[in-house]
C-alpha cells in the first residue's frame, strides 16, 4: 500500500500504530496529502524533573508528525527515516493541560531526500512547539 493508505489503515484502527507511538498515547486523526495531524494527552509519567512534560515528548509527536506527512505521499515500497530535526520549545507542557495536537506538513519530497515542518499546540490552541525536519527518502532496492 501506499504511503497515505498505510497511515489511514492505522488511523481507524485496521493497523497497528507504531509501538513508541503506542507508549505515548499518540493518536493519528487526520491524514491528507503532504498534510497528518497527531494527539497526545501528556501525563505526570512523562514529567521531567522541572514538573514539565519533558521536551523528549513533544520531539517524537513532531517527528512523527514531520515523517508521516512525508510518508503520506510516498508510494508503494518507498519508506523513510529521520536525518534531523530541529525543535523550538516555544512554552511548557503540563499534564492536566489538555492534549497536544500536533500538525505535520511535507514542504518538499524528492527522489532521496524530503522536507517537513510539525506544530505542537497545546489544549488552549497555543503554540507549545515548531520543528523543521530533513526525511531520507529510502527507494526499494532495484
Amino acid at each position: 500500500m501506499s504511503g497515505r493508505e498505510l497511515l489511514e489503515a492505522i488511523g481507524d484502527g485496521r493497523l497497528p500504530g507504531p509501538p513508541l507511538a503506542e507508549l505515548f498515547g499518540a493518536r493519528l486523526e487526520f491524514v491528507g496529502d503532504g498534510e497528518v495531524r497527531f494527539r497526545c494527552t501528556p501525563s505526570e509519567s512523562e514529567y521531567n524533573t522541572l514538573g514539565l512534560v519533558a521536551g523528549g515528548l513533544l520531539c517524537v509527536m513532531l517527528d512523527f508528525a514531520a515523517g508521516a506527512a512525508v510518508h503520506s505521499l510516498l508510494p508503494r515500497g518507498v519508506g523513510l527515516s529521520s536525518i534531523e530535526i530541529k525543535v523550538s520549545y516555544l512554552k511548557p507542557v503540563r499534564a492536566g493541560a489538555g492534549d497536544v495536537e500536533v500538525h505535520g506538513k511535507a514542504l518538499r519530497v524528492g527522489k532521496r531526500v524530503a522536507f517537513a515542518e510539525a506544530f505542537a499546540r497545546n489544549g488552549d490552541g497555543q503554540l507549545v512547539g515548531h520543528a523543521t525536519s530533513s526525511v531520507a527518502v529510502l527507494q526499494p532496492p532495484t
